[in-house]
């Protein structure tokens, strides 16, 4: 007797789920289907049941983690400042990120700088321009409102956004890459400082949204 739609739809979410955790952690090359069915405590052969290969497995969970993220919902926030800096305190879950067993959505394409794989370079693109213009949207409105300490220019915005991303990414894979938890934590902090400041938020602000 066949299984109820429901019933795959249940174990499809749970092999996701197990390789969005697994690629966040050691990306694409360092994990196996088999690594992923154990973890969703599942056997190996069931996994065709749901995707053609790894590569289509690794599609789908990184688009599932990034449409759940924190970026993806920027856009429904209220158009201000405080919210804006409240993301980037926050983006994908840098804090969180020294927590091994919580990795942050984005985390999934990180480990995958430099890859050489054409499919992963066009999610990592794709992920990347999506981010760049959704922050350039947000920063050209609160330009347009005077609640930014530069110029409401399209060329200005887009650097900024480009700086934004830039410092988040090359901190989160640095992070990830130092043995020493507490260097790692400091590097993230203080690239969180950074934007924040750049962001028109006094230094007694970022503090406290980064310790309190």
């Amino acid at each position: 007797m066949p299984y109820p739609q429901s019933h795959k739809s249940k174990t499809k979410a749970r092999i996701l789920a197990s390789a969005a955790e697994l690629f966040s952690r050691k990306g694409f090359q360092k994990v196996s289907i088999g690594q992923i069915m154990k973890l969703a405590k599942m056997t190996h052969g069931a996994f065709y049941t749901h995707f053609a290969s790894k590569e289509a497995l690794y599609n789908e969970s990184v688009r599932l983690t990034l449409d759940k993220s924190q970026t993806a919902r920027l856009v429904k926030g209220p158009l201000s400042v405080q919210h804006l800096t409240d993301l980037v305190a926050n983006y994908c879950n840098l804090q969180e990120l020294v927590n091994k067993h919580e990795p942050g959505p984005e985390a999934v394409l990180f480990n995958e700088i430099g890859s050489e794989k054409e499919e992963i370079r066009t999610l990592f693109e794709a992920s990347y321009s999506r981010m760049k213009k959704m922050l350039e949207t947000r920063l050209m409105a609160l330009g347009k409102l005077k609640k930014l300490p530069f110029a409401n220019d399209r060329n200005v915005i887009a650097d900024k956004a480009r700086v934004i991303l830039a410092s988040l990414i090359g901190a989160v894979a640095i992070a990830k890459s130092l043995p020493g938890e507490a260097e790692s934590k400091q590097v993230l902090t203080a690239t969180q400082r950074q934007i924040l400041l750049m962001m028109g938020v006094s230094e007694n602000e970022a503090e406290n949204m980064l310790h309190g």
